[in-house]
């Protein structure tokens, strides 16, 4: 089943939507937010020169449809959505890359099912937002005090926080405003980056983490696939602290942290990125 191309499954009555290409083994991918699609992930460094990737549309954003519940946006709800995924492509086993949000859903899968899955990539991601990954922020926001766009940003993060936004497009605009603080280099190529892969599906279901964010440390000793763990040097939101967090907390799971990378590893260093993914994934030394 390696033919390029858009597929869907029928999960509880509804569709969820992927775009598929790529020749290899198979990677599932799950995005972030919650509420991006599958198209923040652009051609994801190129890595469907060496897997064959899906790159799926989380419910409720992209082309796949929303809960009938609009509360059902639980680690839960996502987890039985990406079994859903696996029984439709017949595989008794997946690789897994979670990036952001995706990364805690790839978790909880991994958790739920450790049985079912074949190798486990965690991108730029974070098992809870505690005080750890607090200061870590907080010192990486003020060492970019001199910026010209770090007032809007810091507004724009509040704004969120305080979840002053009530439309997709509100929620957007804040988004492109704390933009430049999920980047090593803010720069034209990663405005065009921000502007062509980012737009946010639902506001439902972001509103819904942030009212109650999860903490999976203590469940992640029950992971038991080979792990990746891998984030940028400078991303403020889902950085080193949370990369050692989760890889101390997973037996055996290899950590790698990217020099001049921010939140988006796979765009801001493509070939180190799409090596470390597809030799832990392949099998080739690292």
């Amino acid at each position: 089943m390696s033919e390029a191309g858009t597929g869907f499954v029928t999960s509880y009555g509804r569709r969820l939507v992927y775009r598929r290409s790529g020749d290899g083994p198979l990677l599932v991918c799950h995005p972030g937010g919650p509420g991006f699609s599958g198209a923040e992930f652009g051609d994801l460094a190129g890595l469907d020169a060496r897997l064959t990737l899906v790159l799926l549309d989380p419910r409720g954003t992209g082309g796949s449809d929303p809960p009938e519940d609009p509360t059902a946006y639980s680690l839960d709800d996502y987890v039985s959505d990406l079994e859903e995924v696996r029984r439709h492509l017949e595989v008794e086993r997946v690789n897994l890359l979670g990036f952001s949000h995706g990364g805690m859903v790839t978790m909880a899968y991994a958790c739920t099912h450790p049985e079912r899955v074949e190798r486990l990539v965690l991108a730029n991601t974070l098992a809870r937002f505690g005080k750890a990954q607090q200061d870590e922020a907080e010192r990486a926001i003020a060492e970019r005090a001199d910026e010209p766009w770090h007032a809007e940003a810091v507004a724009a993060i509040q704004a969120e926080d305080e979840g002053a936004y009530e439309t997709p497009g509100e929620m957007t605009r804040l988004w492109r405003s704390m933009g430049p603080l999920y980047f090593a280099r803010w720069d034209e190529g990663a405005r065009a980056f921000l502007d062509e892969t980012s737009g946010m599906g639902n506001i439902e279901s972001l509103q819904l983490f942030n009212a109650n964010p999860p903490d999976l440390v203590g469940d992640l000793g029950r992971i038991t696939a080979p792990t990746l763990v891998l984030t940028g040097e400078r991303d403020f939101i889902c950085g080193p602290a949370s990369a050692r967090e989760i890889a101390g907390a997973i037996a055996g799971a290899r950590l790698v942290i990217i020099p001049e990378a921010g939140h988006f590893t796979y765009y801001e260093q493509p070939e180190r990125f799409a090596a470390e993914v597809g030799d832990f994934l392949t099998g080739a030394p690292a």
